[in-house]
């Protein structure tokens, strides 16, 4: 799971680009009870669960964009993170900018087409960190590429991570972690005709049939319903009604 040691590479910040703030809001909220934080500079707000800030929230930053959930990962040099992006063949679609005592952030399009970001966190404004885990948090990065050996080399020229096979029986599952500590903070598997190529955020709930059943009654869709996996959990793949991909993952109680 998502780990809340800041640890280099792994996701520090979640951005959701919506086209109507105020519907976005309103949608997460009933879903996981999140409460919006209003937009500060730089026209980006928050939603907090628990009195912290679980994710941002901002409007569509590129012309062309869809709305879509974007994973960043930690970084002490987003500048040299977008100069690696561009000499492995990916896109800056983004470069790094920020706010003074805040951090800077850039977006990337690796070369497969899946989208990403990094946050250059300046003091206390990592939106993950503390806050992962808990139900309503972010609790795994999936990566869903067409090309999973070349994506991985691409992103591991960027970041420190560590890749290992899953150990489940039968499925072909490659799993991501800093190379520094034990935790794991999400996998890479090959597409699937209903879920986006890119990076999918997975939130943590505690029953994902009643959290699917949330979705579709706020106006959202249901992608993948939810589906046993063995040693995981209860896993669904939900779309908000602007169709901004998230999965939710009902974690298998502990032995």
């Amino acid at each position: 799971m998502v780990s809340t040691v800041p640890r280099p590479g792994t996701p520090n910040r979640i951005d959701l680009g919506s086209p109507d703030l105020a519907e976005s809001a309103l949608f997460y909220g009933a879903v996981f009870g999140w409460e919006p934080e209003p937009a500060g500079p730089g026209g980006r707000g928050f939603f907090r669960s628990g009195g912290r800030r679980v994710a941002s929230l901002g409007p569509l930053s590129e012309a062309e964009a869809l709305p879509s959930w974007t994973v960043c990962f930690r970084t002490a040099d987003a500048d040299a993170v977008a100069a690696a992006v561009e000499r492995a063949g990916g896109t800056v679609s983004a470069r790094p900018a920020g706010l003074p005592g805040q951090g800077r952030s850039a977006r990337f399009t690796d070369p497969l087409g899946g989208r990403f970001g990094v946050w250059q966190s300046e003091g206390a404004a990592e939106v993950v960190a503390g806050a992962a885990g808990g139900p309503g948090t972010l609790c795994w990065a999936e990566l869903r590429t067409p090309d999973v050996p070349g994506a991985l080399r691409f992103y591991r020229g960027l970041f420190d991570w560590r890749a290992r096979p899953s150990e489940l029986p039968g499925v072909e599952y490659t799993v991501l972690g800093p190379a520094e500590g034990p935790e794991d903070f999400g996998g890479a598997t090959g597409v699937h005709p209903r879920v986006d190529v890119g990076w999918l955020v997975h939130f943590a709930v505690a029953d994902a049939l009643l959290a699917t059943d949330g979705v579709r009654r706020a106006g959202g869709s249901i992608l993948v319903p939810p589906e046993p996996v063995p040693a995981v959990g209860r896993i669904a793949v939900l779309a908000d009604p602007f169709g901004a991909q998230f999965a939710i993952l009902e974690p298998e109680p502990r032995r």
